[in-house]
């Protein structure tokens, strides 16, 4: 059985002196791990279109065991984004959070628009990597289910102060006043925001997704949506990424 889909290279992995096993963020099947048989000797743009980074159409055969690419055709090639090493770190965090996220043998259209829309600002360099991160931390979270309730202080229903408190465990937030006065987050820790970068936030999930990318921060500011999106991730699913870490050392001065 064939089947055709359009996806993204995630995660490429030698098996064996030739062969490769791919994982692949598709269109069509979500997240997906395929064989490329001997990618040494592939003819046409069947090796380019299955390296990391590169956005294919891809036939694939359906064996009764695993996926087989019989044939593949590169649409776009990220190929840029492995000149810098704090590019080429972000980019691969990005795509451990969607091999975490991204459902499989279902569709994933939006999954895949978000990795492929932040893979080509990425590479432009006409965003900042710290707000491209929190964007899509925060959007791959919420289209994962775990959306966090962003609308008003979770204590008074205040909805704007100068500063607010994110509480990254509950997913919640807590006005300033509150937080003085309230047991509020009841000993969880609590990243500050103040009146951008709480702005900020509640972009990243509830702005349409044509305007996702559309903010711009000043540092201090990013800086706090950046601590938020990661912490946010980080408590919410329980384990830390080797490609976070990386990036972190990679890129010391980014949020």
């Amino acid at each position: 059985m064939k089947l055709d889909a359009q996806g993204l290279v995630v995660r490429e992995k030698y098996v064996g002196d030739t062969d490769r096993l791919v994982t692949v963020l598709t269109r069509e099947k979500g997240i997906l791990r395929a064989f490329v048989r001997q990618p040494k000797h592939a003819g046409g743009g069947r090796l380019s279109a299955t390296r990391l980074f590169t956005y294919s159409r891809f036939s694939i055969f359906e064996g009764r065991d695993s996926y087989i690419i019989d044939d593949a055709q590169p649409l776009e090639v990220f190929f840029d984004l492995r000149k810098e090493i704090g590019r080429l770190s972000l980019a691969q965090y990005f795509c451990e959070l969607a091999i975490e996220l991204a459902p499989q043998d279902s569709p994933a259209e939006e999954y895949l628009r978000l990795l492929l829309n932040a893979m080509y600002f990425l590479q432009k360099g006409t965003h900042s990597a710290a707000s491209l991160k929190a964007a899509v931390e925060m959007r791959m979270m919420s289209l994962s289910g775990y959306m966090p309730d962003l609308v008003c202080c979770s204590v008074c229903g205040c909805y704007e102060a100068d500063e607010m408190f994110f509480l990254p465990r509950s997913g919640k937030i807590v006005c300033g006043g509150c937080m003085q006065t309230q047991p509020a987050a009841g000993g969880e820790p609590a990243v500050r925001l103040g009146r951008g970068a709480m702005t900020a936030l509640r972009h990243t999930i509830y702005a349409e997704f044509n305007k996702l990318f559309s903010f711009r921060l000043p540092q201090p500011a990013e800086r706090e949506l950046a601590a938020a999106s990661e912490r946010y991730v980080l408590e919410t699913l329980g384990h830390g990424f080797k490609t976070l870490d990386f990036y972190h050392q990679m890129a010391p001065g980014d949020p």
